[in-house]
């Protein structure tokens, strides 16, 4: 007979531990604990990007590869509820990027354009349905 006790896990508050009720049955219960104790290891390593927003993990990606000095992410994605490429009410679709980084240097627009896109593909092939982009270095922005 087992009776179950919540755990607190920081991504699962409804995870919850079977514990066995007499001294026969806890032969077979550390293993469950040891189990229990994985899952919640694993969700709480892999689950930190799962649980951030798109906006987020776009901000981390373009501000650590780009050194960005400003660097403003705009949801725009209401304005396109509705229209076709957006399905099933999606959000975090539709963003507009303003971003100043050094690294845009010498570089044309089109170029500094590819490497906001590349640094986003995983978001692209992952529902990011598009993206208006501002790219300056610090001297075209006044900075």
């Amino acid at each position: 007979m087992y009776y179950s006790r919540p755990v607190k896990a920081a991504h699962s508050p409804s995870l919850r531990l079977l514990l066995p009720r007499s001294g026969r049955e806890y032969a077979g219960a550390g293993k469950r604990i040891a189990a229990v104790r994985r899952t919640v290891s694993m969700m709480s390593s892999r689950g930190t990007s799962a649980m951030l927003s798109r906006a987020a993990r776009m901000r981390q990606k373009l501000q650590s590869a780009l050194e960005a000095s400003a660097l403003d992410i705009e949801d725009v994605s209401y304005q396109h509820a509705g229209h076709a490429a957006v399905k099933d009410n999606a959000n975090e679709t539709h963003f507009n990027i303003r971003v100043i980084s050094p690294k845009f240097e010498g570089q044309s627009l089109v170029k500094r354009h590819r490497m906001v896109y590349d640094l986003l593909t995983d978001e692209l092939n992952s529902g990011l349905h598009a993206i208006s982009i501002v790219a300056k270095t610090p001297k075209e922005s006044g900075s």
